[in-house]
């Protein structure tokens, strides 16, 4: 049954839901016939799927159907291989991060770190804890790859669209690297920082939330070299959009919505465009305060409100809209360049809003 266009991601969702739900069950057979006690990890995985707003999987579908081929069972399914991808990195993050929430439920290390507790096993918590995230997360990362191989599309097709799904694995894990890199060298005191907080964006979130997943969906389609230029140049604006919301959420966000505490990427020390920017216009006694604040996991309601208001009277917060309306306008300009099927287009102009209009 063809997708309607008017959501695109709403029409997509039970679609990918199913998907999933079909594809967990099966390994949790697989699981349980080698022991019940290995079935936390795909509830786990299971309870994180349950959320979300799909869009990586609608990217590739739309652009699938972008490039002219036909709505088919097999490219939703090679979609939804997205959400495991997902998941693999929100495991990886909150561990990194030492994130204790995701989504509004415990984040996957603290999960298993209270089963340990509850169930008065020996040896420390928090330690097994992080260790059967790290597992879960290379768990997602493998069951990614196999829901992908297994989606029913032909091997030609599977041929093509590879060498971008393994791409856009080797990049997402560099970018996570040099996100890491940033935190551990103080990166936001020195020079450049703002083009730096920009490299990170790039390829810990943008490429593989927007870009890739329109490549890969181009891709397997067979989309002609023009199209697949102007998905970059729409993914890449529209993928830097999408991560500078997610930054602005993650300061000013509400944690109803965002599923996280209020300011948890100031406690984490996140070293984001909207600080990097705060910093570079800071006063001396400012600079001092969002050196001494941030990153600190403590970090109050005052001192979290403390940071707000340096971010907002240093212009940042106003430079990063600005930015994202700036990033938006490319995205919307690429794709009315681009020669795509009119239906598409409708698409992908509505994630537009979706990527970018959001409170979560």
């Amino acid at each position: 049954m063809p997708a309607a266009v008017d959501d695109p991601v709403r029409t997509l969702r039970s679609r990918v839901q199913r998907v999933l739900d079909g594809f967990l069950d099966r390994q949790r057979e697989i699981l349980r016939s080698e022991s019940a006690d290995l079935l936390p990890l795909v509830d786990a995985t299971a309870d994180l799927l349950a959320g979300g707003k799909r869009l990586r999987p609608a990217f590739c579908y739309w652009g699938w159907r972008g490039a002219g081929a036909p709505d088919q069972p097999a490219i939703v399914s090679a979609a939804a291989c997205l959400e495991l991808f997902h998941a693999a990195a929100l495991v990886h993050d909150d561990l990194m991060d030492a994130s204790d929430t995701r989504r509004g439920m415990p984040s996957a290390h603290r999960r298993f770190a209270a089963l340990h507790s509850e169930a008065g096993w020996h040896g420390d918590p928090e330690r097994f804890g992080n260790a059967a995230a790290l597992l879960l997360g290379d768990l997602c990362l493998g069951w990614s790859d196999e829901l992908l191989h297994a989606s029913g599309l032909c091997d030609q097709a599977m041929r093509r669209g590879r060498p971008v799904f393994e791409r856009m694995r080797t990049e997402l894990m560099g970018g996570q690297y040099l996100d890491m890199l940033e935190q551990a060298t103080g990166g936001l005191w020195l020079a450049g920082q703002a083009e730096r907080a920009q490299l990170v964006i790039r390829y810990k979130s943008a490429k593989y939330s927007v870009e890739h997943p329109l490549l890969l969906g181009g891709t397997l389609a067979a989309a002609s070299p023009r199209v697949l230029t102007a998905y970059s140049d729409y993914g890449l604006a529209l993928g830097e959009a999408f991560q500078l919301r997610d930054d602005v959420l993650g300061v000013f966000g509400d944690p109803v919505q965002t599923g996280k505490p209020a300011g948890d990427d100031l406690r984490e020390g996140k070293r984001t465009l909207l600080v990097a920017y705060a910093h570079e216009r800071a006063s001396p006694a400012q600079a001092s305060e969002v050196e001494a604040l941030l990153g600190d996991r403590q970090l109050d309601g005052a001192g979290i409100d403390r940071l707000r208001e340096i971010i907002v009277s240093t212009d940042a917060l106003a430079r990063v809209e600005r930015l994202v309306a700036d990033l938006v306008d490319r995205a919307t300009a690429a794709l009315d360049a681009a020669d795509v099927a009119a239906e598409a287009r409708t698409a992908l102009r509505a994630l537009i809003t979706a990527a970018t209009v959001r409170s979560g």
